[in-house]
């Protein structure tokens, strides 16, 4: 995988940010993140990766927009294509329920962590489930 360019990104963020917010500070509080980290994004700097979903509906983007700006893409409005369902920016649309997000994590870790045990494996399963329902990519339904 290429590197991400995360200086396009933070000038694409800055850009729409000032677009819709009236300030760094009222763009960090609408995205749940502090005020020095989205200035961190918009200085190019490296970032947690669950911070970009943040940014994403922070800016009325759809969520993995910008990753796709970071890997030379564009972002994608969420306004566009609402009733759409959750979409990758860089492949097919597919739509995953909870379970299937949740079988697909316990497997990987247990082929790639087989010392832990079913209760761990369990746990990291749940943990994902919640983190991408949180980030929008996984509905709240089973």
């Amino acid at each position: 995988m290429a590197t991400r360019d995360l200086r396009r990104l933070g000038a694409r963020v800055k850009a729409h940010r000032l677009e819709l917010h009236p300030s760094r500070l009222a763009a960090a509080r609408a995205a749940g993140i502090s005020k020095d980290t989205w200035q961190r994004v918009e200085d190019g700097e490296v970032v947690r990766d669950s911070t970009y979903p943040k940014i994403d509906k922070a800016l009325g983007w759809v969520v993995g927009s910008c990753v796709a700006i970071a890997d030379g893409g564009a972002p994608a409005l969420a306004s566009e294509v609402a009733g759409a369902p959750a979409a990758s920016l860089s492949g097919p649309a597919v739509a995953l329920s909870a379970e299937q997000v949740r079988r697909a994590a316990f497997e990987a870790a247990r082929a790639k962590l087989p010392s832990a045990s079913i209760g761990d494996l369990d746990e990291f399963s749940d943990e994902l489930v919640e983190i991408l329902r949180r980030s929008g990519t996984v509905a709240d339904g089973t």
